[in-house]
């Protein structure tokens, strides 16, 4: 195996500079977070993750508890009771990987359990492919995971450390899965600015589950039967700490902006190019790089267009983005996953901007969703060209289907 040391260099104040891939910066951030417990079980792209995680181990440079496991279920069980005992947890997986541990994944946000997992992107077998789609996160949409995607390596970093200050604040105490595109962000190398231990340490507090603690000095039910008698209430319980998510991550954006000193300004969205944007593309993942070079290049040739890229799928910052939305004459929705049957036989996020337009009041601009990049497939300038044509179509009122698929071969 080759060798994963990145190039390291040091900087003033304990920060560094380093060359590593976004799955090396996954694990330098749980390094810095001292984690307790980390469970592994290789699958692609996830894998690069644990490797590293345990080149550090064995070098002596993190002190954790390192398990193998013998499969994605077994994995996410083992952090799931380490963390209702007390230990900071981290694992993950990818694909078929991240279906086989479902029932660990559903039971685990009703158990207020605030694990943090990486997902590395990838579509769902069969056919058996290694390339990047987001139906595998996607599919725990609807059961209480905080879910992020990341472009970058910085924004992998920066967000594990984000996603354990928020899924372990006493309000939420809710999981939370980083989304990295596989291959395009797992297995690329950028420079990244790694913070001091010291600058982390004031960032991000100890896990304390306090009175929610599985201990014998602590005697407490975990998973009762509840059936008719409660299980509303609890599901309640879990809705407002979702609903309490909002205020918790843009707390957390304020405190990184301010110890760190980089800032990531709206934190559920990024938008590019949009003051004076006519129409614009949305998205999530790394189809942002190839979206935005095609932008550019557009932008040379006159036509006004923009991009939003979301960064939080849940919580869906709905009205903060109908306001965002309602600011263009049109939108064009990327998909790099599907929702077969679903209303318009559209991908996931385009259902969800058309719901989050619906009852907001103002300009509602038609919503085109477009499925393209699937498999790994690459999402090519001449893609984002044609969708951007399709979207200024919409946009002049010429009627255009609301669903399209882009990028297939002959």
């Amino acid at each position: 195996m080759a060798t994963l040391a990145p190039a390291v260099e040091e900087k003033k104040g304990g920060e560094r500079t380093a060359l590593i891939t976004g799955s090396e910066a996954i694990a330098v951030a749980c390094q810095l977070a001292d984690v307790d417990v980390i469970t592994a079980y290789p699958i692609r792209p996830y894998d690069t993750v644990m490797q590293y995680i345990a080149k550090l181990v064995s070098n002596g440079e993190m002190d954790c508890e390192y398990i193998v496991a013998e499969g994605e279920h077994s994995q996410f069980e083992i952090v799931k009771h380490a963390s209702a005992v007390g230990a900071r947890v981290f694992c993950g997986s990818s694909g078929v990987g991240w279906m086989y541990a479902m029932e660990a994944l559903t039971v685990t946000p009703a158990l207020r359990i605030p694990m943090v997992c990486m997902v590395g992107n990838r579509a769902l077998d069969d056919p058996g492919a290694f390339g990047t789609e987001h139906n595998d996160a996607l599919a725990v949409r609807d059961l209480g995971w905080m879910l992020t995607w990341v472009d970058s390596g910085q924004e992998a970093l920066d967000s594990t450390l984000i996603a354990y200050r928020v899924a372990e604040d006493r309000r939420i105490f809710l999981p939370c899965a980083i989304s990295c595109d596989g291959a395009f962000l797992t297995h690329s190398q950028s420079l990244l600015q790694i913070p001091s231990q010291e600058q982390v340490n004031e960032f991000l507090p100890r896990y304390n589950r306090a009175d929610l603690l599985l201990h014998p000095d602590n005697p407490i039910t975990v998973a009762p039967q509840a059936n008719e008698d409660w299980v509303m209430e609890i599901r309640r319980q879990n809705y407002a700490a979702m609903e309490r998510t909002y205020g918790v991550i843009k707390e957390a954006f304020a405190d990184f902006e301010r110890i760190f000193g980089r800032s990531y300004g709206n934190p559920f969205f990024e938008e590019y190019m949009t003051d004076d944007a006519d129409v614009v593309l949305m998205g999530m993942g790394t189809l942002s790089t190839p979206v935005k070079v095609a932008i550019r290049q557009m932008r040379k040739a006159g036509k006004k267009v923009g991009f939003v890229r979301l960064r939080w799928f849940r919580p869906f910052a709905a009205e903060e983005l109908a306001q965002c939305l309602s600011r263009f004459q049109a939108v064009g929705v990327i998909d790099r996953d599907y929702s077969f049957g679903s209303p318009h036989s559209g991908g996931v996020v385009a259902g969800e901007v058309r719901n989050a337009l619906y009852p907001g009041a103002g300009k509602k601009p038609p919503v085109l969703g477009f499925i393209c990049g699937l498999g790994g497939r690459e999402v090519t300038i001449p893609d984002v060209e044609k969708i951007t044509e399709s979207v200024y179509q919409a946009a002049e009122g010429k009627r255009q289907p609301l669903t399209q698929w882009i990028g297939l071969r002959e």
